[in-house]
C-alpha cells in the first residue's frame, strides 16, 4: 500500500504541480499564441469579460491567466480584471463572468479542512440574480480546496461540487476526454460554429468533479476507474484517505438560466498554458496532449455570449 500511494502522489505531483509550495513555479507561456481563422469580433468590439481578482484567485487576466485572456482579446472580446465584490452594480458591466479557482481567505494559504466559501452569500445571490437577468457565468473551480470553496455559488445552480482530487490511481498524464469514447459530450460547444471550430478530445490536468442538475448539459463527462479523493489536507494522501466514484459525474457542463447562462469546468489548466516546474513542463492548452483545448475555451465564451445556440 505504501508504494502504490507513493506511486499515485508522485503522479499527481507530475500532472499539475497545483499544491502551495509549487505555486511559484508555474508561470505563463508567453509563446502560447494558437491562430484564430475567424475571429468572433474586430478587435476591441466584442463583449466584455470580467476576470474575478477578488477573491484572492490562483488565475488572474494578467498572471496565470494571461495565454486566456490574450486569446479571448484575440477573438475580439475586451477583457478586464475585476477587484470588486459580486454586487448588482459590480456586474453590471459585465457579458461575462470569469471565476477561476477562488478562495476563502483562511484557506488561502491552508490547505486543510474545513473549507471556507470563497464568496458571501449576498455575493452569491447577486451572482445568481445576474445570471437570470441575461448575465452569463463562466466559473471553474479545481482540486480540493478550490472546489469546497466554489460549492455554495454552484450549489445556487443546482450544481453539487466534490471538494476533491478526480483522478485515475497510479495513472500519470492528463485526463483525455474523447468524443470517439463518450465522454466528450456532443453539444454546441463541441461542435463549434464552422470549419474548423469541432472538438475531437479535451485533455485535462487534474482537479475536480460534480453533480449536475435538472437541465444543465454534461460536456465532460467521467468514465470507468475515475475515483474523487478527498484528504483532509491537499496533497497528502494515505490508505484512510476517503474515495468515491465518479464515474458519470462530470467535469464541464453547460445550462441556460433564466435568461442567461453558465459555462462549469471542475479544472483550470485546461483553459490556460502553463510552463511548470524546473523542467518547465508545457501544461494546459499547449500541452501536446490537448490540441482541441483552445477552441473548446473560443466555443465555450460563443456560446456564453449568444454567438453560438
Amino acid at each position: 500500500m505504501k508504494t502504490r500511494l507513493t506511486r499515485l502522489t508522485a503522479a499527481l505531483a507530475a500532472l499539475c504541480l497545483l499544491c502551495p509550495a509549487a505555486f511559484a513555479q508555474q508561470v505563463a507561456d508567453p509563446d502560447f499564441k494558437p491562430s484564430i481563422a475567424r475571429p468572433a469580433y474586430k478587435e476591441g468590439r466584442g463583449p466584455l469579460v470580467l476576470v474575478d481578482e477578488a477573491h484572492n484567485n490562483f488565475h488572474t487576466a494578467s498572471g496565470r491567466y494571461q495565454p486566456f485572456a490574450e486569446l479571448l482579446r484575440r477573438d475580439g472580446y475586451r477583457v478586464e480584471p475585476n477587484a470588486a465584490p459580486f454586487t448588482r452594480e459590480s456586474l453590471k458591466k459585465a457579458g461575462v463572468l470569469v471565476i477561476s479557482n477562488a478562495i476563502g481567505a483562511r484557506n488561502l494559504n491552508n490547505w486543510t479542512l474545513p473549507t471556507d466559501p470563497a464568496f458571501t452569500d449576498e455575493e452569491v445571490a447577486a451572482v445568481r440574480e445576474w445570471v437570470r437577468g441575461g448575465g452569463s457565468l463562466l466559473l471553474i473551480a479545481d482540486h480540493m480546496p478550490m472546489g469546497g470553496a466554489a460549492e455554495k455559488l454552484g450549489a445556487a445552480f443546482g450544481v453539487k461540487w466534490n471538494n476533491g482530487f478526480a483522478l485515475v490511481k497510479d495513472v500519470q498524464g492528463p485526463l483525455v476526454f474523447r468524443r470517439e469514447d463518450g465522454s466528450l459530450k456532443e453539444h454546441a460547444v463541441t461542435r463549434g460554429g464552422g470549419a474548423g471550430e469541432r472538438v475531437e478530445s479535451v485533455a485535462t490536468f487534474t482537479g475536480s468533479a460534480f453533480q449536475v442538475g435538472a437541465g444543465a448539459e454534461p460536456v465532460l463527462v467521467f468514465g470507468k476507474g475515475v475515483v474523487s479523493l478527498m484528504p483532509q489536507t491537499a496533497w497528502q494522501f494515505t490508505k484512510e484517505t476517503p474515495e468515491v466514484s465518479v464515474e458519470g459525474w462530470s467535469q464541464g457542463a453547460v445550462l441556460r438560466f433564466g435568461k442567461g447562462r453558465v459555462a462549469l469546468f471542475g479544472e483550470a489548466a485546461m483553459f490556460t498554458a502553463q510552463l511548470a516546474g524546473p523542467q518547465r513542463l508545457r501544461v494546459g492548452m499547449n500541452s501536446p496532449d490537448a490540441p482541441h483545448n483552445a477552441q473548446l475555451l473560443l466555443n465555450v465564451l460563443h456560446w456564453l455570449t449568444g454567438k453560438l445556440k
